[in-house]
């Protein structure tokens, strides 16, 4: 069952909603042979399995258009709606002419069961093809054609199955749209976290950068005149240039240190509560406040890099943080599930996995990634701890 754990929630649902709407269309054929066979002749036996079968595609192909269209990837299948409606009503109709008659010794005859297994397989079909309320109506006009072969009673049995079938099928469909719909959320959620950030940063820029590039500008014009006439002042203002420069170097290095900087405790928070809103489970198991502080920035650096691998590139329902200090040094790990099945079996490091190792491993750490069965994934980090000096420990 690996290949079903991979499968995302909505994946999954979807396919339940299908597999089960699907099979019990399909056994229709076989459940109005096993109803009819001991009151009808073979001959008339085959033609009616017959035609449920011909009736029986119609509907399955109706059912699957239809829930395609309710997903959005189609347009509604108006033709296969008529098309199953006139073949259910050709199929009673003709049920009615050639057995008017109750069998022998019992209430009704052979024409009630092949209304019963017409209208139970072609409401189920349209009721995730069409809107509520006209299944609904459908669903009464058949109950209203089986009471007049088998009284109210049968009308009103057969009036609340279909009603059932109809709630029952258009109840999962909206699930199936609510659970997409999150799982589409997830995503554009972790989009926007990742293009908030990049927006805050560029802000940054251009508040320091922008700024400073138009005085330098202004100054340079200005030396470039005064050099032109041979003024002295022109020195000056080319040194005041430098001057600029140089402080707008140092501005977008702190802008740049406080991007890269990232407090352990509060990345842990907001990797909770990020994830809480997108439906996974997130568990940290460890203190973050128990690293020493030369190593906090770099690990809610990692905590940051690799929720935002986890948001990106799987469909995660679970995640769990384990911090561990030891003696020598302090490891992370993160590990979630919900990695694709078409994912390859090798990590390949991308962009923001080869930055985390290049500063890791400048910092004489190690970085480890890896798929686990049957369909996680997890990142470790393992960081030695700095030596401190006998005179700062004293």
């Amino acid at each position: 069952m690996d290949w079903w754990r991979r499968r995302g929630q909505a994946v999954r649902l979807e396919w339940y909603v299908r597999g089960s709407l699907y099979g019990q269309l399909a056994l229709s054929p076989l459940l109005i042979g096993g109803l009819v066979q001991l009151e009808v002749t073979r001959a008339a036996l085959v033609a009616v399995v017959a035609g449920f079968v011909v009736h029986t595609v119609v509907c399955l192909r109706l059912a699957h258009d239809g829930i395609n269209a309710y997903l959005g990837l189609r347009e509604p299948p108006t033709a296969l709606v008529i098309a199953g409606g006139v073949l259910t009503a050709a199929g009673v109709g003709t049920g009615f002419l050639a057995f008017p008659h109750p069998t022998p010794g019992q209430p009704d005859g052979p024409a009630t069961a092949i209304l019963l297994m017409l209208a139970v397989t072609y409401v189920a079909a349209l009721s995730v093809a069409v809107r509520p309320r006209y299944a609904l109506a459908v669903s009464a006009v058949f109950g209203v054609s089986g009471g007049l072969t088998s009284g109210a009673g049968a009308t009103i049995a057969l009036g609340l199955l279909l009603v059932s079938i109809v709630l029952g099928y258009r109840t999962s469909l909206w699930i199936l749209g609510m659970v997409r719909e999150l799982d589409r959320a997830r995503h554009v959620q972790a989009g926007l976290a990742v293009a908030e950030e990049r927006l805050r940063f560029a802000r940054d820029l251009h508040d320091v950068v922008g700024r400073t590039l138009s005085v330098v500008a202004l100054k340079a014009e200005l030396a470039a005149q005064l050099a032109r006439r041979g003024r002295e002042e022109a020195v000056e203002e080319m040194l005041e240039v430098r001057r600029i420069a140089q402080d707008s170097l140092t501005e977008l290095r702190a802008v740049v240190g406080g991007y890269r900087a990232a407090d352990l405790d509060v990345e842990l928070a907001g990797a909770r509560a990020l994830l809480a809103s997108a439906g996974i489970q997130c568990r940290v198991i460890g203190d973050g406040g128990a690293p020493p502080p030369q190593l906090q920035s770099t690990l809610g650096w990692v905590v940051r890099e690799g929720i935002t691998n986890l948001l990106r590139h799987s469909e995660a329902r679970s995640c769990v943080v384990t911090l561990r200090s030891g003696p020598d040094a302090v490891t992370l790990t993160m590990a979630n599930n919900g990695v694709p099945a078409a994912a390859a079996p090798a990590v390949v490091f991308g962009g923001g996995l080869i930055g985390l190792t290049e500063r890791i491993t400048a910092l004489g750490g190690s970085v480890s990634a890896a798929r686990t069965l049957p369909d996680g994934f997890q990142l470790s980090v393992e960081l030695p701890l700095p030596v401190v000096s006998p005179a700062v420990a004293a």
